[in-house]
Order: C-alpha cells, then structure tokens, then sequence
C-alpha cells in the first residue's frame, strides 16, 4: 500500500528501543521506553499559509530524526507500525 501523508505532515517509522543500558543491563520489555528516534518515510509537500502559499517541508524521506514524546498517531499499513505527525513536532535531524 502506498501511502502520501497532507499538508505538513510525515510518515515515521520508529527506529528500535535498546535493549541494554549503558551499565550493560539488559531491559526487559516491559522497561522499555517507545524511542523519540525515527526514519522519515514518506513526507506531505507542506504547510499551506494564511495567504495561500506552501511553506516547504525542513525535512525530506529518508531523514533519521528526534522527536517529542507523545507525538503523531499511531498506524499499522501492512502489518508495519508507523507514526504519522506534523512537522511541527520534529525537534532535530539526526546526522550521521
């Protein structure tokens, strides 16, 4: 299925959680926090303006990126879960 997320919003899929600790402790699942991390995978063509323009999206498909804690609506397309957000709730780019 394909999917094209409006306006200003994305289509993320959350990167896993860790397993361990820095200590070295292996979490158990229960533990576990939901990642703020995430790969953008699809991406809307912007946020329309009061007089009509596009602002163009920061962000593009394919950018690993962080973001708030409760952000976006949680999906399932084919089995696979994904987030979809606004723009406004990215808070960096992660660059490698």
């Amino acid at each position: 299925m394909k999917i094209r997320p409006l306006a200003d919003k994305l289509l993320v899929q959350r990167l896993e959680a860790e397993n361990k600790t820095s200590g070295g402790i292996v979490l158990p699942d229960s533990a576990k926090e939901k990642p703020q991390r995430g790969k953008i995978v699809a991406v809307g063509k912007g946020k329309v303006l009061d007089d009509g323009t596009v602002k163009k999206m920061q962000v593009k498909k394919g950018d690993t990126v962080l973001f708030t804690s409760y952000a976006g609506t949680d999906v399932k397309i084919d089995g696979k879960e994904y987030l979809i957000m606004d723009e406004s709730s990215i808070l960096a780019v992660i660059e490698k």
